[in-house]
C-alpha cells in the first residue's frame, strides 16, 4: 500500500548517458476529478478528469460513456498544446454481472504521435500537424484476458488553435472545426461509434468558492465558474445497449424501466509502464515494465471531496474491486462525512455560512439522527420493521446497515458504492403513509454489489428529452420531487417513467449538477425522500412534509448551474473546445 520512488544512475549506453526512474507501485492508483491528489496532479496527461454514462437520448438503442482526461487545458496553451500521452493505456471498463468478479467489458485505447513538419515551431503550418495523433481502440470481452483491435489509425483532431491555423490555406484548410470533430467519429468494428479528441470541459463549478473552506456559494465575492472556457480531452464511445447487457438482451426485453439485469457498472483509468529511462539528447523516454494503473474515476468528487488529504494517494492506489475490502479503512468517509460536519450546528456548522441551507436530520420523525457519531437507523437493528427490506440482514446482510456510529450507512454509502436496489426503504415517500419502511413509489434501482466506486446506470430507464419542460440538471433529486409532489405520479405505487430517474446518480448526464446534488445528498435530501422527514415535520402540526428545511435544501445552489457553453444534440454531445484566439471574458 505504499509507494516507493528510486533513481539510478546507469553507465552510458552507446554514448547516451541514461537515467532511470523506477517507480514502484504497491497497487492500482484512482483518481476522481480535477488534479485531485498529490501523485495524479503531476501527471496531467494520465489524469481523469470526470465520467459520464447515459442512455442516449436521440438513439434509445444506445448507451454513451465518456471519459474525460487532462485537466484546466487553455485554449491557447502553445507551442506545446495538450494532447492524448504515448505510452499510456487509457481504459473503460464495464461490470454487467454481480456474479463475475471484476471487469466484464474493457475498452482500451492507445494514441501514437508524428512530428509532421520539425522544422517550424508552429504547431499547424501548411497543412502539416506537429503531434498529429491517432488510436488504437481495442476491446476484451472476457475481462481483460484478451483484446481485439477494433480501430486502427482512428482520428484525433487537433487542438482548435485559430482561424489561420484550422480554416486558412496556411493551416488545415478545414471548412471549420465543427468539421474536424464530424470527420474524426467513426464506427469500431464490433459497431461502437468512437469519438476521441479536445472538447470542452463540460463539468462546471465554483472551484474557488469549494476549496475556500466550503465557501460555496460564494458569500462575499463573485461567484464564477472555474472551468469555464478551459478544454479536455475526451474519448466517447457509443455502446448499443445488447452488448452491455450481460445476456445479450435488448432493452424492449426488459421485464420494467427497473429491471435489475440491465445495471451495469462503469469506471475510467489510465496506466502507465512501471520504468521510465530518460535520455540525455532529449530524445524520447524509453518506457518498459508492468503496466502500472495511475489514474481512476468512478463517481465524481469521491478523492476530490471525500477522502481526506493524507489518504488520497492511497486511495488513488485501489481498484473499485478493492473498495467492499477496505471498509475498515475507508467506510468512514461515507457512514461519517467531513462536509456533514459542516452542515451540523453542533459541530461547525455555523462556521461555513455557504452551507446554511443544508442541515442533517437530528430527529427525523421524532427518533433519528443521522448526525456524524450517531446511530441512525442501527437502532432498528433486529426490529421485525425491518423484515423484507434491504436492511434486513437477511437480504443483504450487514452491507447496508453494519454498525452503530456510521448514519450514513444507509443513504450515502450505497450510493457511491453499491448503487440502491428497487426495495423497501429505498423507495419515495408516495403511498407509505408515513412508514418509511414500507413499500413506496418506486424511482431507482441500479443495485450492482460487485464492487465499490463506480458509476452505476440501469439501462433500462429512458432517457428524460432535454427538451422536456420536466428535465432537470438535478436529476433523482428532481425525479424525487415530482414523484413526491406531482399528482400524476404520487397518487399511486406503481413503476412508471418518471422525469430524470435517468439523471445522476442513476449513471451521469453532461447536463446534470453533480456538485450540488451531492452537497444536497450530504444534507439529508435521500432521507427525507424516502419519509424520513427534516426536523420541523409534525405531522400532527405540518400535514406536508415539504417544510422549511426540506425547502432550503432543494432550494440550495453553488450558484453555478450549467455549463458555460450548449452542449451538442448528436453524439458525442459535447461543446467543441474553446478556441486559442478567443478573447476570454470573466
Amino acid at each position: 500500500m505504499k509507494y516507493s520512488l528510486h533513481w539510478r544512475f546507469l553507465p552510458a549506453q552507446k554514448g547516451l548517458g541514461t537515467l532511470l526512474l523506477v517507480l514502484i507501485f504497491g497497487f492500482t492508483l484512482q483518481a476522481s476529478s480535477h488534479r485531485e491528489a498529490p501523485l495524479i496532479a503531476n501527471d496531467p496527461l494520465a489524469d481523469n478528469t470526470d465520467l459520464y454514462a447515459f442512455r442516449s437520448p436521440d438513439n434509445p438503442n444506445m448507451v454513451t460513456i465518456i471519459a474525460n482526461y487532462i485537466p484546466a487545458q487553455l485554449p491557447f496553451g502553445g507551442p506545446n498544446y495538450f494532447t492524448f500521452g504515448e505510452n499510456i493505456r487509457y481504459e473503460i471498463h464495464i461490470d454487467n454481472n454481480v456474479n463475475t468478479p471484476g471487469d466484464d467489458i474493457i475498452y482500451r485505447f492507445t494514441f501514437q504521435q508524428t512530428n509532421e513538419d520539425p522544422s517550424t515551431f508552429f504547431n499547424i503550418r501548411l497543412g502539416k500537424q506537429n503531434l498529429k495523433t491517432t488510436y488504437t481502440m481495442q476491446k476484451s470481452m472476457d475481462g481483460g484476458l484478451s483484446f481485439q483491435i477494433i480501430i486502427e489509425n482512428g482520428i484525433v483532431p487537433p487542438n482548435n488553435i485559430g482561424p489561420r491555423s484550422i480554416e486558412s490555406g496556411v493551416g488545415l484548410g478545414a471548412a471549420e472545426y465543427e468539421s474536424l470533430i464530424q470527420a474524426a467519429i467513426v464506427s469500431a468494428s464490433s459497431g461502437e461509434k468512437v469519438f476521441c479528441g479536445p472538447v470542452d470541459d463540460p463539468f462546471y463549478v465554483d472551484l474557488g468558492g469549494i476549496f475556500d473552506l466550503g465557501d460555496s456559494p460564494r458569500q462575499n465575492s463573485t461567484i464564477r465558474d472555474g472551468l469555464a472556457r478551459f478544454n479536455v480531452h475526451s474519448i466517447a464511445i457509443q455502446v448499443p445497449i445488447e452488448m452491455l447487457q450481460k445476456e445479450g438482451k435488448s432493452v424492449d426485453q426488459a421485464q420494467n424501466i427497473l429491471d435489475s439485469d440491465f445495471v451495469i457498472g462503469v469506471w475510467a483509468s489510465a496506466s502507465r509502464p512501471s520504468i521510465r529511462t530518460l535520455n540525455s539528447d532529449g530524445s524520447k523516454p524509453d518506457d518498459s515494465g508492468d503496466w502500472i494503473q495511475v489514474s481512476r474515476l468512478g463517481m465524481p468528487l469521491t478523492n476530490e471531496v471525500v477522502i481526506p488529504l493524507a489518504m488520497k494517494d492511497r486511495w488513488n492506489f485501489e481498484t473499485p474491486y478493492q473498495d467492499l475490502g477496505n471498509l475498515s479503512d475507508y467506510g468512514n468517509f461515507f457512514y461519517n462525512p467531513e462536509l456533514a460536519l459542516y452542515m451540523d450546528d453542533s459541530q461547525f456548522g455555523t462556521a461555513v455560512p455557504a452551507f446554511a441551507g443544508l442541515r442533517i436530520q437530528s430527529k427525523s420523525l421524532g427518533a433519528f439522527d443521522f448526525r456524524n457519531g450517531k446511530d441512525g437507523l442501527f437502532g432498528l437493528k433486529g426490529n421485525p420493521a425491518l423484515d423484507g427490506t434491504a436492511l434486513d440482514d437477511a437480504v443483504f446482510g450487514t452491507l447496508l446497515l453494519p454498525g452503530a456510529g456510521s448514519p450514513r450507512s444507509v443513504d450515502l454509502w450505497p450510493i457511491f458504492h453499491t448503487g440502491v436496489p428497487n426495495l423497501a426503504p429505498y423507495q419515495l415517500a408516495s403511498g407509505k403513509n408515513g412508514d418509511p419502511l414500507a413499500t413506496g413509489k418506486p424511482f431507482i434501482n441500479n443495485f450492482l454489489p460487485n464492487g465499490g466506486d463506480m458509476l452505476r446506470l440501469n439501462m433500462a430507464v429512458p432517457a428524460t428529452p432535454r427538451d422536456d419542460p420536466n428535465f432537470s440538471s438535478l436529476g433523482l433529486v428532481q425525479a424525487a420531487v415530482l414523484g413526491l409532489t406531482d399528482p400524476a405520479f404520487a397518487a399511486n405505487t406503481d413503476i412508471e417513467f418518471i422525469p430524470n430517474m435517468d439523471g445522476f446518480p442513476n449513471g451521469r448526464r453532461l447536463e446534470d449538477d453533480v456538485t450540488r446534488i451531492e452537497l444536497q445528498a450530504v444534507g439529508g435530501v435521500v432521507l427525507a425522500a424516502i419519509g424520513l422527514w427534516y426536523d420541523d415535520f409534525d405531522p400532527e402540526c405540518t400535514p406536508s412534509p415539504v417544510t422549511n428545511l426540506l425547502l432550503n435544501v432543494l432550494q440550495f445552489s453553488t450558484g453555478v448551474e450549467s455549463n458555460d457553453a450548449p452542449f451538442s444534440t448528436e453524439f458525442p454531445y459535447l461543446a467543441s473546445p474553446w478556441r486559442g484566439t478567443d478573447v476570454r471574458q470573466d
